[in-house]
C-alpha cells in the first residue's frame, strides 16, 4: 500500500531529544515503511529563524525530488513573509504553508495570517496549521473560523487538536468547515480514536501524520495499519486524502 505522510519535519528542537533529524534518516524509514513521500517543514523554520530553516529545507528538496514534499514556514512577524511566501512556493516540490500559532504567539484567524491564505488560494496549495485544543493560539475553534474565510484553501489541523479531551471539538470545527481536514499524528491518539474519528467525519476527512523525525513515524503509521477499519479507509487516510489534496 502506498503512503503519503502528511506532517512532517526534518532538523532538531531545542528541548526535545531527537537521535537523527537528518533527511537520510527519514528516508531510511520511510523506505522500510512503504512511505513514498512525506510533506515536511524545517524545525528551524518552525521555532527561530524561518529565513535559515526554509532554505534548508529547499536544499533538501532539491535532494530528493518526489520523496520529501515541503511546507513553507509563514512567520507573520516577518515584514517581508509574503515575498518570501511567494518565492518559497515557486520551488519545486514545495506543496504547501506551514503555520505555528504557537511558537509566533498568533492566533490562527488573526489577520496576521491572512496574507498567507491569500497566497495560498492564488497558488492553489494546502495550509497545515499546528492546532491544540484549550490553546489560546490553536484552538479548533480557531480552525473552524478561519476555514470558512478561505473556502478554496485546503486546511489541515494538525494533530487534531492534540490531546484526547480536544478530538471531539476537532470533529466539529471539520462539520463546521468542507475544506478543513484532520491530520492524525501525536504520541496521544490511539487507535480506537482514530476509529470514532472516522466515524465522524468520514475517512475524506482524515489524513495520516507521522510527526517525524519530532516522533517515530512507525509508531503513527503503525496506529492506522491496526485500527479498526475497514481496509478502503484505511487506504484513505494513508494515500487518498493527501493524494487528492496534492
Amino acid at each position: 500500500m502506498s503512503v503519503i505522510d502528511a506532517h512532517g519535519h526534518l532538523g532538531g528542537w531545542f528541548n526535545f531529544p531527537i537521535p537523527d533529524g537528518s533527511a537520510a534518516s527519514l528516508l531510511q524509514i520511510m523506505d522500510r515503511c512503504g512511505v513514498e513521500a512525506a510533506c515536511v517543514s524545517h524545525l528551524l523554520a518552525v521555532g527561530p529563524d524561518a529565513r535559515a530553516g526554509n532554505a534548508l529545507l529547499v536544499e533538501e528538496l532539491a535532494r530528493h525530488p518526489g520523496r520529501l514534499l515541503g511546507y513553507a514556514v509563514y512567520q507573520p512577524h516577518d515584514p517581508q513573509a509574503g515575498a518570501r511566501l511567494r518565492e518559497l512556493l515557486d520551488v519545486p516540490g514545495m506543496i504547501g504553508v506551514k503555520l505555528h500559532p504557537e511558537t509566533h504567539h498568533t492566533a490562527l484567524d488573526s489577520p496576521a495570517y491572512d496574507e498567507a491564505f491569500t497566497i495560498a488560494a492564488e497558488r492553489g496549495v494546502l495550509v497545515l496549521a499546528h492546532g491544540e485544543y484549550g490553546s489560546r493560539w490553536s484552538d479548533p475553534a480557531r480552525f473552524a473560523a478561519v476555514a470558512p474565510r478561505h473556502p478554496s484553501v485546503p486546511l489541515l489541523m494538525g494533530h487534531c487538536g492534540l490531546w484526547p479531551e480536544g478530538f471531539a471539538a476537532a470533529a466539529r470545527a471539520a462539520h463546521a468547515a468542507p475544506n478543513l481536514v484532520l491530520e492524525t499524528c501525536g504520541s496521544k491518539m490511539t487507535a480506537r480514536h482514530l476509529v470514532r474519528l472516522v466515524r465522524e467525519v468520514g475517512a475524506e476527512r482524515v489524513a495520516f501524520g507521522s510527526d517525524a523525525v519530532f516522533l517515530d513515524l512507525r509508531v503513527g503509521l503503525g496506529r492506522v495499519r491496526l485500527a479498526d477499519l475497514t481496509e478502503a479507509e484505511r487506504t484513505q487516510i494513508l494515500y487518498g486524502t493527501m493524494k487528492g489534496l496534492l
